[in-house]
């Protein structure tokens, strides 16, 4: 015998609203319908469903758990209408975001929780990876979309890069550095101290080199490597060594008292920091959600650090001039 799962939705309904006029009211159906439904069930099964005569419809010991069984069809199907409705509206669903490290952690991550302050039910999926790395995971469909830094020669056809920070880069050390206090500060200072040296793969290995270059350095000392970006803070704020920090993840540790700016205006990067996605994405509500979020973010931390920036007085060259240190939050 086999008993087709709509009917026992329609016993459900019927149950619970006591009558066939109401149960064909609540499933958009027909009371015929629903009436023909309850006749072919009883047929099949050899039992009745209801007890004769009475009013409100009350169903007999095999038609009250035969009911609940279309009950959970019916909670089931509502659950899962809810479901399609959350997701197309955008409230609801997964987001996956890649990123480079140290900005994910600095700046991304509370992006992320501003997020889902007023969208609790969406999942974001966060990972790391650098430009190669994201690329090949966009393309794959790991992720929904990446935020990276790259230059318009690195950009490939199928995806589509939106601008959102300059890549600005600082020289920055503990706050309290010998450097820090100095009015003045030539080359042989920098090779004085030991580095952080960028994580591998990182854009920053190839700026530290200008940097060097520009200031006629060989090499400099480097004394720790591949820390996460908190060990790295940890690190400097305990040692006298220096490091190349991206101006935005410098800028949202500005109120921790570990760090300082160095504000020597060095080499700056041909690229900008910006959000990449597929140029055809999948439908994905609560990702176009999210991406609207981040735009509105990164055009207010734009102006902000854009205002911060100003606040210091960056010297040009190999060499430092004397600059007003009162001017500088750190």
């Amino acid at each position: 015998m086999k008993i087709v799962e709509h009917h026992l939705v329609q016993l459900a309904a019927v149950i619970e609203t006591g009558g066939v006029t109401e149960a064909a009211a609540m499933l958009g159906m027909t009371q015929s319908a629903v009436s023909r439904t309850l006749s072919i069930l009883e047929k099949r099964i050899g039992e009745p469903l209801f007890v004769s005569g009475r009013r409100p419809m009350q169903p007999t010991a095999l038609g009250e758990q035969l009911g609940q069984q279309g009950k959970s069809i019916l909670s089931s199907s509502r659950k899962a209408m809810e479901i399609i409705r959350s997701f197309k509206s955008g409230s609801s669903g997964r987001v996956r975001i890649g990123g480079v490290p140290f900005f994910m952690d600095a700046v991304v991550s509370p992006m992320i929780a501003s997020f889902q302050r007023s969208e609790p039910g969406i999942m974001v999926h966060q990972s790391y990876g650098n430009y190669s790395d994201l690329v090949a995971e966009l393309d794959s469909g790991q992720i929904d979309l990446a935020v990276t830094p790259t230059g318009s020669v690195d950009l490939s056809a199928a995806h589509h890069f939106e601008p959102i920070l300059p890549a600005r880069n600082v020289l920055a050390c503990g706050a309290g550095h010998p450097l820090v206090r100095k009015r003045s500060l030539a080359t042989e200072d920098i090779v004085n101290y030991p580095w952080v040296a960028p994580l591998p793969g990182s854009p920053l290995v190839l700026d530290l080199h200008n940097i060097l270059l520009t200031l006629g350095l060989a090499e400099v000392s480097v004394r720790y490597a591949g820390g996460s970006l908190l060990s790295v803070m940890n690190y400097l704020a305990g040692t006298d060594a220096l490091t190349i920090l991206p101006l935005s993840v410098a800028y949202a540790f500005r109120g921790e008292s570990k760090i300082s700016i160095i504000p020597l205006d060095i080499p700056q990067p041909e690229r900008a920091l910006g959000i990449m996605t597929r140029k055809k994405p999948y439908s994905n509500p609560a990702g176009r959600k999210f991406l609207g979020h981040l735009r509105r973010e990164f055009a207010e931390l734009r102006h902000v650090i854009e205002k911060y920036e100003r606040t210091f007085r960056w010297a040009h060259g190999p060499f430092m001039a004397d600059r007003d240190r009162a001017a500088s939050p750190w």
